[in-house]
């Protein structure tokens, strides 16, 4: 037995396989890539299970997956097998081969060529778009992975990863007006999501002129009403009304203003430290004191 299978034994052994196919079944609905786990579970007993149904197939795509992320060669042999032998004709069986065989050795030129071939005969296939779109960022192509995700969000534009992605994108590329007129497309399909109104005072709080700090202000408050233990927002609250309260123009009403949000965010900062971890509030204390108004 491999070495991973030993360390993966020890946090699974008491997973019952209910457990381990709802464990799988919310990291495939939330998208969340967690490699190791997902092979520790497949071979914690999923590799033997024949009675779970249909479910079958998608935990066998979700470990190929992973054995990608991995590099696993044999694993991903097995699964790919496993999938060949039951959808001999899927199209999404092609495209995880193409993952496989062309991607995961970097010929990126072929992999792109054949997407390009599959899209002329599913031109609804969101998926497809999204590889090519990947393939861009893996050669680290962003200004082409821009222009070509920025395609894809007209004809697919409720597609709330592509945006973030290309938030993303606009941001590694400094491009931060942009990178706001993303997050501003996602506030708007869900008001209520206070990681989008976080993501967008981050982004107005680098932009960092006057009027991007008072809507940086407004909406990490946002974000606190949505969610108040958001600890991010409440930092980044407290820092951007102590650079207000800084401003030369800054008259005095504003300023006693930001002093006040500024004095509450560090009080609820630090009663947060001293009911989780009285052990760092020594550090949190110090990091305030730097940067008092």
């Amino acid at each position: 037995m491999s070495s991973y299978h030993k360390s993966g034994d020890l946090w699974c052994a008491k997973i019952s396989l209910k457990e381990s196919r709802e464990m799988l079944q919310k990291w495939r609905e939330n998208n969340t890539r967690c490699p190791e786990k997902v092979r520790d579970l497949w071979y914690h007993g999923l590799n033997k299970c024949d009675s779970i149904g249909d479910e079958r197939w998608l935990i066998i795509e979700q470990v190929c997956v992973a054995a990608m992320d991995l590099y696993d060669s044999k694993l991903i042999k097995e699964c790919l097998s496993l999938l060949n032998d039951k959808f001999p004709k899927s199209s999404r069986i092609r495209r995880l081969k193409i993952m496989a065989n062309l991607e995961m050795r970097e010929r990126y030129e072929d992999a792109s060529n054949t997407y390009d071939d599959m899209i002329q005969k599913d031109e609804s296939n969101p998926i497809l778009y999204k590889r090519k779109i990947a393939i861009f960022i893996a050669q680290k192509k962003i200004p082409e992975a821009i222009k070509y995700l920025t395609e894809y969000l007209k004809q697919f534009m409720n597609d709330t990863e592509a945006w973030l992605e290309l938030c993303s994108l606009y941001i590694q590329d400094q491009a931060y007006s942009r990178a706001a007129f993303c997050m501003e497309e996602l506030i708007l399909t869900n008001p209520h999501n206070h990681l989008f109104h976080q993501r967008y005072a981050e982004i107005q709080y680098t932009i960092n002129t006057p009027e991007s700090l008072e809507i940086a202000r407004s909406y990490y408050s946002q974000a606190l009403k949505l969610n108040p233990s958001n600890m991010r927002a409440l930092y980044g609250l407290y820092l951007t009304c102590t650079v207000l309260a800084n401003q030369p123009r800054s008259n005095s009403q504003k300023k006693k203003e930001n002093v006040r949000v500024s004095t509450w965010a560090m009080t609820q900062i630090t009663k947060s430290y001293q009911k989780h971890n009285e052990d760092d509030l020594s550090t949190v204390e110090a990091m305030f004191t730097s940067l008092q108004i």
